[in-house]
């Protein structure tokens, strides 16, 4: 009885020390992960006892790991907003990548200035290029919905009974372009509160570049900076091309909008044969939504309103001073003349390069026919670079410019088409030396390379002030920091 007694007690205290063992490691390892989440916890790496600097290692080495560890580990999930919404917003965005990214930053914006649940945007499949890409396909769609969960819900789809009813019968509507917030308020608001679901099936200025409150403005640079990252496929190709150009020192963006579709809808000829003007117009006929039919090139391109030619960007690069051994990465579709377009451009700077010369089919097969895709891999490496040089003022140029403002003001040079026009001419003409030419391209440049300015603002006529996402100058700092830097 004894010896049954000492067996009962060893059992039960092993029994005890077990759930005590059992207990720690469940507490243990919450407080691991609490402190893991709070950013508490740090990898420890011992020093390098093999000599001098082994301080120093360690410390590089315990960065290093923290690096690796923050790229690898899920960010914190931001607290959720709370709030009632007053219905859902569908929006249908129309254009290329850089415009349907600015409309969903303002789709952003008005639904969480309304209370309403955006529904992920849908994005263009209509347009020239026929880009059957979704959102998913170009941005990472769980990063969107959880970086703004504390401002608003996003939500991949309509719940199953709205869906259904939108199937039957679905109010759709373009909001009116450069609206204040108060028109969103007074008009929108009402109707989608009776309407449960409102779909906006354009997105592209959408929202007044200026007299918005600042939390507003704000937002949308949140989410143009921080909400719309690319799918970890296209931001590794696209760091792979910023590597590899980076490995051969520093490399000039140049964005040659000399694409056939960019010619045609401008009606900017100037440099092209008869039977490519030909070409270009019967193009711009055979889509009934382009309105502007007639167009005289000539006058176009005197008022600034054209891409300067390959021929003119070759003479300007070399007016500013850029040396012939410059490594210049051509940021764009394919250009309309192809290679004989670009035997200038080439001749004068041998270290041309393009996506395509970088990478190899294997890797860039997965985003072929996906314009859009395409050019997330070249906005990538034009906001990396040190120099980036738009020879027109599209959506790319101006939300690049914006990018670039914000990441530090890079160097973004921004030409002035109207002068260069001018200039070109008369060099061209004889009617400037080449040394008078270059000092007057360097001259009507230099304020225009990117540097703190105050956005431009013309009430009444919004197309011709100065866009927002190219100077969003309410996320830059503070009006009086922005003035003592100017």
């Amino acid at each position: 009885m004894v010896v049954a007694a000492g067996h009962g007690g060893r059992r039960r205290r092993a029994w005890r020390w077990a759930m005590r063992a059992a207990a720690s490691a469940v507490v243990w390892t919450a407080v691991v992960q609490l402190a893991s989440i709070t950013g508490l916890w740090r990898p420890r790496v011992l020093a390098d006892c093999g000599g001098g600097g082994g301080a120093a290692t360690g410390l590089a080495a315990l960065a290093g790991e923290d690096r690796v560890a923050a790229r690898l580990s899920p960010p914190a999930l931001v607290p959720r907003r709370i709030y009632k919404s007053n219905g859902y917003l569908l929006v249908t965005c129309n254009g290329g990548l850089n415009q349907m990214r600015a409309g969903i930053c303002d789709m952003v914006t008005i639904a969480r200035y309304l209370n309403l649940t955006l529904v992920v945007p849908e994005l263009d499949k209509r347009s020239f290029w026929a880009d059957s890409s979704e959102f998913g396909d170009i941005f990472d769609v769980s990063h969107f919905i959880n970086s703004l969960r504390d401002e608003l819900m996003i939500v991949k789809e309509l719940p199953m009974k709205l869906k259904l009813k939108t199937k039957r019968r679905l109010y759709s509507m373009p909001p009116v372009s450069w609206s204040n917030e108060t028109y969103y308020l007074k008009r929108v608001l009402r109707l989608a509160r009776k309407h449960k679901v409102i779909h906006f099936n354009k997105t592209d200025a959408r929202l007044a570049n200026n007299g918005l409150p600042v939390k507003l403005q704000r937002l949308r640079c949140r989410v143009n900076f921080e909400a719309l990252r690319f799918t970890p496929q296209i931001e590794a190709l696209g760091r792979k091309l910023i590597s590899t150009l980076q490995k051969s020192g520093q490399f000039v963006v140049l964005h040659l909008r000399y694409e056939m579709d960019m010619l045609s809808f401008s009606g900017c000829t100037h440099g092209c044969s008869d039977e490519e003007t030909e070409e270009l117009t019967r193009m711009r006929y055979a889509y009934p939504w382009w309105k502007e039919k007639e167009i005289d090139s000539e006058v176009k391109r005197f008022q600034g309103l054209c891409p300067l030619t390959p021929e003119e960007i070759t003479l300007v690069l070399k007016a500013l001073g850029f040396k012939k051994d410059t490594l210049i990465y051509i940021a764009s579709g394919e250009i309309y003349g192809g290679e004989r377009r670009l035997a200038a451009l080439k001749a004068a700077y041998p270290r041309l390069v393009r996506k395509e010369k970088l990478l190899s089919p294997e890797e860039l097969q997965p985003f072929q026919n996906h314009s859009t895709q395409m050019a997330a891999l070249d906005y990538m490496v034009s906001i990396a670079s040190d120099v980036f040089i738009p020879s027109y003022d599209g959506n790319m140029a101006r939300v690049v410019e914006g990018h670039r403002r914000y990441t530090g003001y890079r160097k973004t040079i921004l030409l002035d088409r109207v002068k260069l026009v001018e200039l070109l001419d008369s060099f061209q003409g004889g009617a400037m030396s080449w040394n008078e030419f270059s000092a007057a391209v360097k001259k009507a440049h230099q304020h225009r390379m990117g540097q703190p300015t105050e956005r431009k603002v013309i009430p009444g006529r919004p197309k011709e002030e100065d866009y927002f996402y190219a100077n969003p100058q309410e996320c830059l700092g503070s009006r009086e920091g922005l003035r003592d830097i100017l």
